[in-house]
This record gives structure tokens, C-alpha cells and sequence, in this order.
């Protein structure tokens, strides 16, 4: 009761007139940030953090809040029509959602997006009032062991899901690895890969790569096709979603949260783990398996809905903890600090009013978010419409004040290009990108957990294998990889038992 009363009390100051416009205004800057390359939702909330210095504590955060969302959303935008996401979480959306835009279908797979946000986020939000003080006693609990085979799960995953063969897929994987071993060794300080260059010791930043691989490369490799292919306009599609699309995406929405909130809550790479596997999980479980790589609606609405409850999870660790699990959420706990507020178990009491006013936001941020986004998915959709040579130009400028903002260094703009020009490599050889975003994201923090539980263990291997958890992660990945084995064992035995019977 003492929750519901506290929710009650929130959602009386969020719903002030002041702080419904700054909801609003957050949700709109968050879509529009979102949807430029390379600029996602941190930085979106690093660059406004100034302009909030003279605003109260409450409006700021919700405002925030808005942005988040707003980004994540932003981010799907591009993915879909463009097939640049916006931000990292939106990677996957690429996979299913271009697809679908390039059949005609762009309308449907924003709308599907922006209820697929809706419910993650409605019900993700709810699981924050509910769960909170639960999951983050869970994340507590969860060692570098546990971490280091989820991040290990994830990598198997997505190269034995994507790509023409998995051969391709671990070699993308192992270019994303070298490419996040680049900079100074965390623990020893050596440094790696740098070639004699300062500007290196810091690594690659994730943006840069995500940005080359995806915005770049894609661009060049449409510009290599335009003499042969000439550009025909894209047609848009109707702004709704049928009954045998609703019928296909209401369960990849609802398996959405589950799949991503609890991993929202621990420091596991934020919504990108959860996202891949949410597509993984879709894909298994879809009678339209045919369809996934050529626009399976699912493929959208699933890791959608499930990178919203993630985002939710994200703010459980940061409120509770204060731990912040993703880049925005570091952002926002720097905010927090700005007005002398330190997140953690003693925030819900000591900023009762704040925290639950937060909290109400979100589901007022949510609400608008689809009000305001669903009904300019056929406008989003008619960027299809201009011409290619156009469009991909604009993209590349994007990309490069993307880029360019990440540290204002020249030479970021250089890495922009060769990290382009390997993206297009990658894909003249049909090696999927995916694996290689992955391995740049979470290779270095596996590396960390890796290195944390051996020297926890005193080097001994069986230090990786001492917990329930990662024994049973473990156990899923030998099933993933074995998979295509047991697959041909079952159809040889059901070929041979009819032959018996003969």
C-alpha cells in the first residue's frame, strides 16, 4: 500500500502541467536526436545536461526520462527505413525492420516498434514499482563468473544466428574483438594495438565503430551499386498494422519484458544482450521462421519491446544500486550527483518524492511517446522517397558530426573511414556485421569478468564453472552450438524408423 500511495503522490506531480511539457519536450528531442546516427540517447541527455543547471531536480530527471525513451525509439527510426541505427540497442530492429521497409512495409514495422516500446515500457515500469528492491538484492549476488558467461552467451548467440554460415559469423566476431583490444591493457596498462599512437591508448570508441560499420559502410555499398541498379522509390505502405500482423507480434511483445528487464538490471552491456536474444528466441519460436532475414515482423517487435523494459530495468540498478548499467544511465547518475543526490538503497527514502515522481514519468513518457510516434510513421516512412544518392549523402554528413561529437578529434573522422571501408569489405564477402558491434561492445568488459573471476580463483579454470548460474548458461550455449548436430541426429533417426517399419 505504502507503494501504490507513493506511485499515486508521483504521478500528482508529473502530471503538472510543467512537467507534462517537459515529458513531452524530452520524448520529441529524444526521437529527433535519436534518429541522427551515431548521436543516441547519452549523449542526447550529456548535451542537455548543462542546459538544466537552473531547472529543479524533478523537472530535469523527467525531462530526462523523456529522452531516453525518446532515443531509444529514435534509434529504431533509422533502422528501419535506413538501416543505421540511431543508437546501439537498435541494432537488431536493422535485421528484420529494413527488410520489411524495403518490401513497402516501413509503416508497419514503426508502428509495430512503437507499441512493441509502449508495452515494454508499460510493463518493464510496472516491474521497476514491483520488483525493485528484489532484482537488485538478485544483481548483487551475480559475480564475475556468472557476468563473463552471459557476455559469452551472447557472443554465441548472434554468430550462430546470423550470417550465411557460422564460419563467417565467428570471423566477424573476431574482428569486433581485435577492434575493442585496441588501447591500453585495464590492468596492466600495456598498451595494445596502438601502433605507436596517444590517440589510440584510449580505444575506439563504440560510437565511431557502430557508426563506420553500419552508416558508412552501408552507404558505400550502395554507392558502389547505384551505376548498375537505378534507385526506384520505395512505396510506403499503410499506417497500420493488420489483424495477421497483431496477430504475430502480440507474444514477441509480451515475451519482450521478460526477456528484457531482469538483464536491463545487472551491468551486462545494457539493452544489446537482451536484444539479441529476444530475436534468437523469436526466431525459435516463430511458425514464419522462412521469413526472418526478408522482414518477419516479429524480428521488430520482440528485441523492441524488450530494449524498452530493459531501459527500465537500467534505472532499477541506477536508483537502487546506484550502478549504472548503460552509458545514459552513467549520464544520468552524473546528473544526480550534479544536485548533490547519490542514488542507492537510501534514495527511495531520502528523495522519496523525486524517485516516485521519476517513476510516474515514465509511464507519462511512454504515453506519449506513442501518441506522438504513431501517427507520423507513414511521415518517418517517406525518407524512403528520397532519392538514394541524396539520402546516403545526408547520412554520411550525419554520420561524421556523429563521430565528430564523440571527442572532437580529426583523427576520429580517419578511423570513421577505414572502419567504413571495412564494413564495406564485410559485406562484399557476406560476413554479417552484427558479430563485429558485439564483439566491440562487450568484448573488453568479457575480458574484464574473464580476468576478475581467474584472479579471484587464483588462475584456476574452475573458477569459471563455481556457480549455478554460469553452469547453467554454459549448458545453453553447448545446446546452441550443438544444435546443427542434434538437428541432423533427429532427422537421420525419424528417416530410418519408416525404413524399419518397411
Amino acid at each position: 500500500m505504502d507503494t501504490l500511495s507513493n506511485l499515486i503522490e508521483g504521478f500528482a506531480t508529473a502530471l503538472t502541467p510543467t512537467h507534462l511539457l517537459l515529458a513531452a519536450l524530452g520524448v520529441l528531442l529524444g526521437t529527433a536526436i535519436g534518429v541522427l546516427p551515431g548521436i543516441g540517447p547519452a549523449m542526447a541527455v550529456a548535451l542537455l545536461l548543462p542546459l538544466t543547471y537552473s531547472m529543479e531536480p524533478t523537472g530535469a530527471f523527467i525531462m530526462f526520462a523523456g529522452i531516453y525513451y525518446g532515443g531509444m525509439f529514435g534509434g529504431s527510426t533509422t533502422s528501419i527505413l535506413l538501416n543505421t541505427p540511431g543508437e546501439t540497442a537498435a541494432v537488431v530492429t536493422a535485421i528484420e525492420g529494413h527488410p520489411m521497409a524495403r518490401k513497402g512495409r516501413g509503416s508497419q514495422a514503426l508502428a509495430a516498434a512503437a507499441i512493441g516500446h509502449f508495452v515494454g515500457g508499460i510493463i518493464g515500469t510496472t516491474l521497476l514499482v514491483l520488483l525493485a528492491p528484489m532484482v537488485a538484492k538478485m544483481a548483487v549476488n551475480i559475480g564475475a563468473p556468472d557476468f563473463f558467461a552471459i557476455m559469452l552467451l551472447a557472443f554465441i548467440a548472434v554468430t550462430s544466428v546470423l550470417g550465411s554460415s557460422r564460419i563467417r559469423g565467428f570471423a566477424s566476431l573476431a574482428i569486433g574483438l581485435a577492434i575493442g583490444l585496441v588501447g591500453l591493457d585495464p590492468m596492466t596498462g600495456q598498451a595494445r594495438l596502438t601502433f605507436g599512437s596517444l590517440h589510440l591508448a584510449d580505444g575506439i570508441d563504440v560510437v565511431v565503430v557502430a557508426v563506420g560499420l553500419f552508416a558508412v559502410g552501408e552507404a558505400l555499398w550502395v554507392a558502389a551499386h547505384l551505376r548498375r541498379t537505378t534507385g526506384k522509390p520505395i512505396p510506403v505502405g499503410r499506417a497500420w498494422l493488420s489483424r495477421a500482423d497483431l496477430s504475430r507480434s502480440w507474444r514477441p511483445w509480451l515475451r519482450g519484458p521478460v526477456i528484457g528487464f531482469p538483464f536491463g538490471a545487472v551491468p551486462a552491456g545494457g539493452a544489446e544482450i537482451p536484444t539479441f536474444l529476444s530475436y534468437v528466441t523469436e526466431k525459435r519460436l516463430s511458425k514464419h521462421r522462412a521469413e526472418f532475414g526478408h522482414g518477419a515482423i516479429e524480428g521488430v517487435a520482440g528485441p523492441e519491446s524488450t530494449a524498452s523494459a530493459s531501459a527500465a530495468g537500467t534505472l532499477t540498478a541506477m536508483l537502487t544500486l546506484g550502478l549504472p548499467t548503460t552509458a545514459t544511465a552513467a549520464v544520468m547518475l552524473a546528473a544526480f550527483q550534479q544536485y548533490g543526490i547519490q542514488p542507492g538503497p537510501l534514495l527511495f527514502q531520502r528523495e522519496s518524492q523525486l524517485v516516485w515522481a521519476l517513476i510516474a514519468s515514465l509511464f507519462v513518457g511512454t504515453v506519449l511517446l506513442l501518441v506522438l510516434n504513431l501517427p507520423m510513421a507513414p511521415l518517418w516512412s517517406k525518407l524512403l522517397r528520397i532519392p538514394r544518392a541524396y539520402l546516403y549523402a545526408g547520412i554520411l554528413f550525419f554520420a561524421s558530426v556523429g563521430a565528430y561529437a564523440v571527442s572532437g578529434d580529426v583523427l576520429d573522422l580517419v578511423l570513421l573511414l577505414v572502419i567504413g571501408l571495412l564494413g564495406f569489405m564485410m559485406r562484399r564477402f557476406g560476413l554479417p556485421v552484427l558479430p563485429a558491434i558485439i564483439g566491440v561492445i562487450l568484448g573488453p568488459n568479457a575480458e574484464q569478468q574473464l580476468r576478475r573471476a581467474l584472479q579471484i580463483s587464483d588462475g584456476n579454470l574452475s573458477g569459471l564453472v563455481n556457480t549455478t548460474f554460469s553452469v547453467t548458461v554454459y549448458a545453453i550455449i553447448a545446446v546452441i552450438l550443438l544444435w546443427p548436430l542434434i538437428g541432423k541426429a533427429i532427422t537421420r533417426t525419424r528417416t530410418r524408423t519408416p525404413e524399419s517399419v518397411r
